[in-house]
């Protein structure tokens, strides 16, 4: 029996759900930190969030603006293209939708390339961005993110590969085509979904 199976046998032995666990995933407790580069030194006095392009209402936030807006807690699976899973994630921050809503997309708005430090892009098409439940999160398990998992801010989207949930993020572009970013220029799938396992080029 592979590691994957007994991995999936035991989450039904707890009484856990084995469905809730793509296909080609482990589950784990642990949450590994994967990144590329360096954790970035984050200075909140000159820390913004922009956003512009397709927009009817271009716009930068600062910290103390961005952080005062409605806020929303969530509990998600959250699944890593490097192969592991963990269940019930607790995160804090504001709901995408929130934003979205203020920056008045114009109706060829069809994709956003997501902004971090150090440069770092990513893409996701509207539809994924925008789904009830993505959070631009400060908070995770009832305290402010760690460094290394992207204090002050990142995005979360559970329904992808948690490579699009980008860490250290400062705003996003609105576009009309889709545009890759760091890792899809890099040999991974232009959207991330963990349950038709959409991990590289060609899957």
């Amino acid at each position: 029996m592979s590691f994957f199976q007994r991995n999936r046998e035991a989450l039904a032995a707890r009484g856990i759900d084995p469905s809730r666990l793509p296909p080609g995933q482990y589950a784990t407790e642990r949450f590994p930190v994967l990144h590329a580069g360096s954790v970035p030194e984050v200075d909140l006095d000159g820390w913004d969030f922009t956003v512009d392009g397709l927009v009817g209402n271009p716009i930068t936030w600062s910290w103390d603006e961005f952080s005062a807006m409605p806020s929303r807690r969530i509990v998600a699976d959250i699944h890593c293209v490097t192969k592991w899973s963990r269940f019930d994630t607790e995160w804090e921050g504001v709901p995408v939708r929130h934003i979205w809503d203020r920056i008045a997309p114009g109706p060829a708005a069809r994709y956003v390339l997501v902004r971090a430090e150090h440069g770092f892009t990513a893409n996701l098409p509207v539809a994924d961005f925008v789904r009830d439940g993505n959070l631009f999160a400060h908070s995770y398990g009832g305290a402010p993110l760690e460094p290394e998992h992207g204090r002050p801010l990142r995005l979360v989207v559970p329904h992808l590969y948690f490579w699009k949930s980008v860490k250290w993020v400062r705003g996003f572009t609105v576009l009309a085509a889709d545009e890759p970013g760091f890792w899809e220029r890099n040999g991974y799938h232009m959207r991330g979904d963990p349950y038709l396992e959409q991990r590289y080029w060609g899957d």
